[in-house]
């Protein structure tokens, strides 16, 4: 899996959002996802994180072991 795989997901989920993913091991099952979405004005944290681990759907049981995110909305 690339970065690329990853950030092009959640994208389909959350259109317009800014997204950038990082391969925290080099092994492909631990990420950090940065996401700035206008998707999440009035969302809790909690939310927010459900929102993404959502948009990654089956990769969130097989593909990803850790996930660590970073959520914001834009200025």
């Amino acid at each position: 899996m690339k970065p690329e795989d990853i950030e092009q997901k959640i994208v389909e989920c959350l259109p317009g959002a800014k997204v950038k993913a990082y391969d925290l091991t080099g092994g492909g099952d631990h990420w950090q996802v940065s996401v700035e979405a206008e998707q999440f004005k009035g969302l809790t944290m909690v939310k927010q994180h459900q929102l993404i681990y959502s948009a990654l759907g089956d990769w969130m049981k097989q593909e990803i072991h850790a996930l660590a995110i970073d959520s914001k909305i834009p200025d």
